[in-house]
Parts: C-alpha cells; structure tokens; sequence
C-alpha cells in the first residue's frame, strides 16, 4: 500500500476537527492537537475548506522553523530524513 506522508497527516488531523456553530450562523473549527488551528466559515464547508487551507499553511511553516509538530497516529513529520545513496545512471 502506497503511502504519503505528508497527505496522511493532513488527513488524520482533519479526523480530529471540532466544529461549532455561533450564535451568528457561522462555524468555527479547530483541530485541537495542532495549537492554533483555528479557522471561521459562512457555512461548514467554507469552515471545513479554511481549517485545511490554515493546518497546511501550519504544517509547512513548521517544517521550515524547525518546530516539533504533533504524532498524528502513525505520522511523525519530526523525524529527520536519512541521507540515502542514489545509484547514478
């Protein structure tokens, strides 16, 4: 079985969401093992849509400062990539 690393991650933090509807009519979710992803919609959809656009832009820029980012399941982006030899052609 193939896996992507990067996508079960978003995936399985996306499991994790809780949504709740405001006094308004609109949403709000959050994931609450990713502190600070948090995100606000019209509707469940726009909300659903906005927490996966913010969680990506969170896990990117955690990437890139180095920061120790959640096990999510089987997923750990903390691990640090092995340098393997590729065979030239």
């Amino acid at each position: 079985m193939l896996k992507f690393i990067l996508t079960g991650y978003i995936e399985n933090a996306l499991c994790q969401a809780e949504y709740d509807k405001l006094e308004d009519g609109t949403f709000s979710g959050r994931i609450p093992s990713c502190e600070g992803v948090v995100a606000f919609g019209k509707t469940l959809r726009e909300c659903e849509d906005e927490l996966r656009s913010t969680l990506e832009d969170w896990v990117l820029l955690g990437l890139k400062l180095g920061h120790k980012l959640p096990v999510l399941g089987e997923y750990d982006l903390n691990r640090i990539p092995r340098d393997e030899q590729v065979a030239a052609l």
